[in-house]
């Protein structure tokens, strides 16, 4: 399993012009195939003038699901350079929807391919993207006395503290890369004179 991606931080829109025809790159994160779908049907809807809507969407932390669409514009020149360009920045749970408003300037197969590749680059630029980062899930059981100096140290660590409960003892859970777990064992039990129970779960990602 991948240990990061990249993902866009948040929807948005950029325009580029090349040889008078219109490219407006919509991006925005898509957890799942129908959510990509549902974007690019969205962004149709929005400009049902345009020339093309070519899309691509990558799925999945390792790249599972990838799919392209060049919309009548000639087959590769569209989809594919958008997939690629969102592939090569290592983006995951991405859509990608490049509106084309034509020009009245034909851009020929390799014009077309620098053109939808270069407007998805350009959006990712301009728009920004964030890490995800693997992280083993885990729950740390300490006393209440001690509770309170845990969540602390946590924090100002940079440990990713998820939830707290509180019972007879306080159960905190934590998110934290596979390769700490050993010296996070270590800490804990001297932190806490070893009274401090730590119990590993899952997996999740999360910002980095």
């Amino acid at each position: 399993m991948q240990d990061e991606y990249r993902t866009v931080a948040h929807p948005g829109v950029h325009e580029t012009e090349v040889n008078r025809s219109r490219f407006l790159c919509a991006l925005a994160p898509a957890a799942t195939e129908q959510e990509a779908q549902d974007f690019l049907a969205a962004v149709r809807k929005e400009h049902p003038d345009a020339s093309h809507h070519c899309w691509a969407y990558v799925i999945g932390a390792d790249a599972s699901v990838q799919r392209a669409g060049d919309d009548g514009e000639p087959g590769g020149t569209a989809g594919v350079p958008m997939l690629q360009m969102l592939l090569r920045r290592d983006m995951r749970y991405v859509v990608a929807v490049v509106t084309r408003y034509y020009g009245g300037v034909k851009l020929g197969a390799g014009g077309l391919i620098r053109a939808y590749g270069g407007a998805v680059g350009e959006a990712l630029d301009s728009l920004g993207t964030r890490t995800r980062r693997r992280f083993r899930l885990a729950t740390v059981t300490v006393d209440h006395q001690r509770a309170g100096r845990v969540q602390n140290d946590l924090r100002t660590s940079g440990r990713a503290v998820l939830d707290v409960h509180y019972g007879e003892q306080v159960t905190i859970d934590i998110g934290l890369p596979d390769a700490e777990v050993p010296a996070f064992r270590a800490w804990l039990a001297d932190a806490t004179a070893g009274t401090a129970r730590f119990e590993p779960g899952g997996e999740a990602y999360g910002d980095a």
